[in-house]
């Protein structure tokens, strides 16, 4: 969880934002919810143009960081806060400016002698979506033993845009996250239905940075925004599937409806459930396929996270029964609006519920006892 300056800076980045983005995180609260990797990704460096011409220690622009990466992330590290930084495989990368080709194990020291806490290691534009799998995999290796023997505990976020079956070997490479191509918020997360198996404690499908507050102005994605229904599902998805939660707006900026979805600390707990498992579609009937899905995800309490959707265009009438669309043994069970912050129940029949256009209600469901006057925890 945390923060990429990407989607709303591309390369307009530079110390005093980043400083000011650390502040506004433990100010606000983010960092205390957990929110704590802040991220660089591309254009710090200070040469573009291939690595080959510039071979020497990899270094920042100095006109954007005038004080250097150590400093830095000494700022994080002061601020109980961690910092990324981003790289890739190739000569250049996807901004063109130097990759790490070449040079892995000296960038891996140096990063590790800046501090670094996360690295994006990104191949979209070393070489297309037709390379061969085992060149793919074997320019991620090198990087990720690279960083392994620095000795630094550096998550490492393997970058390829999906292809390369990517997902089926990155966490057997020591990767800890791994994106997808952009697509939309809908399309990703059928995408990702079919990859829950890869992901786990440790080692996650990345669905991408967080569009939340970016509003239809980013330069660096298309698109005209969303509502803020249509924001609040994509964070409660994103927290459903279990991808790294990572703020691509300029968190500065955030709406207070903004940041009370992304400071729901209900919604945090499934995000952040240890059990790891990613929720799957597992609606049944006329809420199996279509417009009106059921999604749900076994919890570590043994309770279930459930996301209700409505990804059609009108309002419409969705319901839950444990039994028929979980596959558990819960005859009676309770449920907690996890938005609402409003218990339910108990039940022993279908629990029945309006869902607006684009909108996913967020359930927690516990088992439930007849004889209990104790409906949760």
């Amino acid at each position: 969880m945390g923060f990429s300056t990407w989607n709303e800076f591309g390369i307009d980045i530079n110390e005093t934002m980043m400083k000011s983005t650390m502040d506004f995180f433990v100010s606000s609260g983010l960092r205390d919810a957990g929110y704590i990797y802040i991220n660089l990704d591309d254009g710090w460096q200070q040469y573009p143009g291939n690595r080959s011409d510039h071979p020497g220690p990899i270094a920042p622009n100095p006109d954007k960081f005038p004080s250097g990466i150590k400093a830095l992330a000494d700022y994080a590290h002061e601020r109980g806060l961690k910092m990324g930084i981003y790289s890739g495989p190739g000569d250049t990368t996807c901004a063109g400016f130097i990759g790490s080709l070449g040079h892995e194990k000296e960038d891996a020291d140096t990063f590790t002698s800046w501090g670094i806490d996360h690295l994006k290691y990104d191949a979209c534009c070393w070489i297309d979506q037709f390379a061969p799998e085992i060149e793919v995999q074997t320019a991620m290796l090198i990087m990720s033993e690279a960083l392994i023997e620095t000795y630094r505990p550096i998550v490492f976020h393997m970058c390829y845009c999906g292809w390369a079956n990517i997902a089926e070997w990155a966490a057997g490479e020591g990767a800890n996250q791994w994106q997808k191509y952009y697509n939309d918020v809908l399309e990703m997360i059928d995408i990702g239905n079919n990859l829950t198996q890869y992901s786990g404690p440790g080692h996650w499908n990345d669905y991408d940075m967080l569009i939340i507050g970016l509003n239809g102005e980013s330069e660096n994605l298309v698109g005209i925004g969303c509502s803020n229904i249509e924001y609040r599902t994509h964070v409660s998805m994103w927290a459903m599937v279990a991808s790294p939660m990572l703020i691509g707006s300029d968190a500065r900026t955030l709406s207070p409806y903004d940041l009370e979805t992304l400071l729901n600390p209900e919604m945090i707990a499934i995000s952040q459930d240890p059990l790891g498992v990613p929720a799957t579609a597992c609606g049944v009937g006329n809420q199996a396929t279509g417009d009106l899905q059921v999604y749900g995800r076994p919890l570590n309490d043994g309770s279930w996270a459930v996301a209700l959707l409505n990804r059609g265009s009108f309002s419409a009438e969705m319901n839950f029964y444990p039994p028929r669309d979980i596959t558990v043994g819960w005859y009676i069970y309770r449920v907690r609006d996890v938005w609402a912050h409003e218990d339910h129940g108990p039940f022993a029949s279908a629990y029945n519920t309006e869902v607006r256009p684009h909108e996913a209600k967020i359930l927690r469901v516990y088992q439930g006892y007849a004889n209990s006057t104790m409906w949760f925890p």
